[in-house]
């Protein structure tokens, strides 16, 4: 019965009502000087025309805070003015802003409500004005006075109708516009927030390729720094040399997708594919020595999102090496037309390898779906597969329009 609007608009709801029943008032009485009732003495009428205002503009005043209640006013006020006897008077004009505020701000039924208002009251109205204006000392036998209150009534109804209608048509529209509005902010927010999400997920994705594939490579270098600080210090030494360069690279990294996590800021630089040579020389300071072949070579640059999958993929597929594989691995890159085909295999050792009816160790975990994730977001596939002795990974990524 109530709704929650803002108390400015509902403050002007109250001076716009005081406003026109100020002004409709003298003019209703001004109109219907000559005869202000068909049967009441005239100052009966004339306080009967001041109640059916009241009812009808303060109507009018609740009609954005409470349709149901303005409508029931509107109707008694129009029941009264008949009940009284007045003549249509420019009082009535507030009817048109009750049914606009019954399709523009109602709930459904009140919406339904309304349109059967404007009927029925156009109809009740058409015969009340008929019935005001009609002569019954013209009643003749070609002209009964059914046919004549009749045609009378049909025409002062159809007009009614339409004018009602009219102010009903106005309000619903109002409603679709509002309805269009609020649908078009709804997608605009679920569109933000699938974006966010995606870029959520994006900088997740990236944090766990640099974060991994770095502490791989320090646990590698910091193993083989220890076992080799008493036979061979200065093996020790470039271990921790590579150790600090591969920590300060994540925390330049790191920091880089924090700024963006933060300030929403766009893409920082990344990788490509001149990148991947310094990427296989952390590979062999870590100990594993990568067979690369790449054949056919690129036909031109590729685009950057192609470039930066792959680079991720070869770093999640050479970190999966350097922490479960046996220091062999063979890492190809296949340049074609249309596409372009990544390829990493690398051994296991005995002490990892499955056996029969029991479930491989080395499965890829986040990593595998990080892959796969990079290769779908370019329009690629991703595949791996697990042999007693070797782990591979095949990404087919396409080089042209889905890949921009």
């Amino acid at each position: 019965m109530i709704r929650r609007i803002p108390t400015t608009w509902l403050a002007l709801d109250i001076l716009g009502a005081l406003f026109g029943l100020l002004i409709t008032v003298p003019l209703s009485l001004a109109f219907s000087a000559g005869q202000m009732s068909f049967w009441l003495p005239d100052s009966q009428a004339t306080f009967a025309l001041v109640v059916v205002s009241l009812l009808v503009w303060g109507a009018v005043a609740i009609s954005r805070l409470s349709p149901p209640v303005a409508l029931i006013l509107a109707w008694a006020g129009a029941l009264l003015q008949m009940t009284a006897g007045l003549p249509p008077a420019p009082v009535d004009v507030a009817i048109f802003g009750v049914l606009f505020a019954t399709s523009a701000w109602g709930t459904k039924q009140m919406l339904w409500l309304g349109g059967a208002s404007a009927v029925g009251g156009g109809v009740i109205g058409g015969l009340y004005i008929g019935l005001l204006q009609y002569d019954f000392g013209t009643i003749t036998a070609s002209a009964p006075i059914e046919m004549r209150l009749l045609l009378l009534s049909v025409t002062m109804g159809l007009t009614i109708v339409l004018s009602l209608a009219l102010a009903w048509g106005a309000g619903l529209l109002w409603r679709l516009v509002r309805q269009s509005r609020a649908n078009r902010e709804a997608q605009q927010r679920a569109e933000t927030a699938a974006a966010e999400e995606q870029e959520r997920v994006r900088i997740a994705r990236d944090m766990h390729d640099i974060v991994a594939h770095s502490l791989a490579v320090v646990i590698a270098q910091s193993d083989g720094a220890r076992y080799a600080a008493a036979a061979k210090p200065e093996l020790a030494q470039e271990a921790l040399v590579t150790i600090a360069q591969t920590a300060r690279s994540a925390l330049s990294d790191v920091r880089m997708l924090l700024t963006q996590l933060r300030h929403r800021q766009g893409d920082g630089p990344q990788p490509t594919l001149a990148d991947l040579e310094a990427l296989f020389a952390q590979v062999r300071q870590a100990g594993v020595e990568p067979r690369v072949t790449v054949d056919p070579m690129p036909p031109a640059e590729p685009p950057g999102a192609i470039q930066l999958a792959v680079y991720r993929i070869l770093q999640e597929a050479l970190t999966n090496a350097i922490r479960h594989g046996g220091g062999e691995v063979d890492v190809r890159l296949s340049w074609w037309a249309d596409r372009v085909d990544v390829a990493v295999r690398n051994r296991i050792p005995p002490s990892k390898q499955a056996t029969p009816g029991v479930p491989p160790t080395h499965t890829g975990g986040h990593g595998v779906i990080g892959m796969r994730e990079r290769a779908q977001l370019v329009g690629g596939s991703l595949t791996v597969q697990h042999e007693p002795a070797w782990f591979t990974v095949r990404a087919t990524l396409p080089i042209g329009p889905s890949a921009n």
